[in-house]
């Protein structure tokens, strides 16, 4: 019998990805450059399946059953197109070649055009859920050539995470739309994280808490509306003591690294003029935890004066507490809202027809950004399909008013210890300036029409018609081009 399926990569997310499909019934090839890789893990974790191993692609495809389908675990960029070329000769039409690495969606976009030239089919889908979620159920995000969905829709709405007697998996749209979808995810991710690390360094910093009492939060937290995959493991990470009794997170070396994702998912919300303000931050905030020697330095020259000492009484604690968890809740409401709606922005330019309830499905498990929020979004999708923005829902309009207060006091309690909280801050920052009916930009527009002639225009006329003044007396009637963001 022939193999379903065929992979390239044995890393640990390609292994993981074979042996669970291995577990659901399904014949899987695998091939690895290092081909001693593939005969490693056939006498290691593959032993006594029926996975098969190739020492070359050719001998991959000898094994396919046609339409053959083979998925790319292989590091995202130029590798990836070495592969398709590799493949190309070797594959017949209507074949299928599968991305699931963390590729660029505007390399997604290329290639499943530059295949369809070639009479091939091609998927570029999201894999989120790291190594435990590969093996056990991810969340899975295909887009690409619509063709192709019937023939990996088995296997991997299979292989998926399961909610609900739901798989967390769904054809996302055409071309790119699976490694978009997955980018904006990982930049929700980003968020969810620095929101998470604002909260520990406020609570430990601010309040004074213990490792022990900041653990016992977290767990209490994940009982509530912040149930989820990523306070739950902080919780586990607070937990966690060394051979000597000690919190290992203790002496953890405070600089964060990141692969991209989160950049690329900043950088669209530019071209797209969408602010995308918390996951902005959460970049940033990574960035500058890399700067640690310089940090150190401006630490002796920059000392911290200001930080007041907090000595409160039992309930001015447990109220502080409340207040850090009210602002975590608004801010992480924020970052999907500003990413959803970045999402229904590329949508309408990328022509992706993204179906936002079933990316929240999608999102509820398997993925590490899985939560029990996730539902509240989808039922706001499922009531207003048209929905501009998440805080426009009843749902959420009622839980942002609940929290306001509390998420208002934890970052003035922040200014005034001296602790940054960029997102928790950029977050409120954008809440007050979304639900603003006027923004100070009439004085941004005069000051460019002033010192650039780039014209405004006027509260009194119909939009669409543009105003130039001569502010000096000295200028003349003539005004430079306008343009929207």
């Amino acid at each position: 019998m022939k193999a379903n399926i065929g992979l390239i990569g044995l890393a640990v997310m390609g292994q993981n990805l074979v042996l669970n499909m291995n577990d659901h019934g399904f014949k899987v090839a695998v091939y690895n450059r290092t081909t001693s890789k593939v005969d490693e893990f056939l006498q290691g974790p593959a032993k006594d399946t029926q996975i098969v191993g190739a020492h070359s692609l050719q001998e991959l495809i000898n094994q396919l059953e046609t339409p053959r389908k083979i998925m790319l675990m292989v590091k995202a960029g130029s590798v990836v197109d070495q592969y398709i070329e590799d493949l190309i000769p070797l594959l017949s039409p209507g074949d299928i070649i599968i991305d699931g690495g963390n590729s660029l969606f505007t390399d997604s976009n290329r290639r499943t055009e530059y295949l369809k030239e070639k009479g091939l089919l091609f998927i570029g889908t999201g894999v989120s859920g790291g190594e435990e979620g590969a093996r056990h159920g991810p969340s899975i995000m295909p887009g690409g050539n619509p063709a192709a969905w019937p023939a990996v829709k088995p296997i991997f709405q299979a292989i998926s995470a399961q909610v609900d007697a739901a798989p967390c998996c769904e054809w996302v749209g055409d071309n790119g739309a699976g490694h978009y979808v997955k980018m904006v995810h990982n930049g929700i991710e980003y968020g969810d994280m620095q929101l998470i690390c604002e909260a520990y360094q406020l609570l430990k910093e601010g309040l004074g808490l213990s490792t022990d009492e900041m653990r016992a939060i977290f767990s209490e937290w994940n009982q509530g509306e912040l149930s989820s995959y990523l306070i739950e493991i902080t919780a586990n990470i607070l937990a966690y003591k060394e051979e000597n009794g000690a919190p290992l997170l203790e002496n953890i070396l405070d600089t964060a690294g990141q692969k991209g994702t989160g950049k690329w998912t900043g950088i669209n919300a530019l071209d797209l003029g969408i602010p995308l303000t918390l996951i902005g931050e959460s970049v940033f905030a990574r960035c500058l935890s890399a700067q640690k020697d310089e940090r150190v330095r401006a630490a002796k020259v920059l000392p911290q004066k200001s930080r007041i000492a907090f000595g409160g009484e039992r309930h001015a604690t447990i109220a502080l507490i409340n207040a850090i968890r009210q602002a975590l809740y608004a801010s992480k409401i924020i970052s999907y809202a500003q990413g959803f709606r970045l999402m229904r922005e590329a949508s309408k330019e990328y022509g992706f027809a993204l179906n936002y309830g079933d990316i929240a499905l999608m999102w509820r498990g398997g993925c590490i950004i899985r939560s029990q929020f996730l539902n509240d979004i989808n039922q706001a999708y499922n009531q207003n399909p048209d929905l501009e923005n998440l805080l426009l829902a009843d749902f959420f309009v009622d839980a942002m008013e609940q929290a306001e207060s509390g998420w208002r006091q934890a970052v003035i309690f922040g200014i005034q210890q001296g602790i940054p909280t960029p997102a928790f801050s950029s977050a409120l920052a954008y809440y007050d300036g979304y639900r603003s009916a006027r923004l100070p930009a009439n004085l941004l527009q005069a000051q460019r029409d002033y010192f650039g002639a780039h014209m405004y225009e006027r509260t009194d006329k119909p939009r669409g018609e543009f105003f130039h003044t001569d502010w000096t007396g000295r200028g003349g009637k003539t005004a430079s081009t306008t343009y929207t963001v």
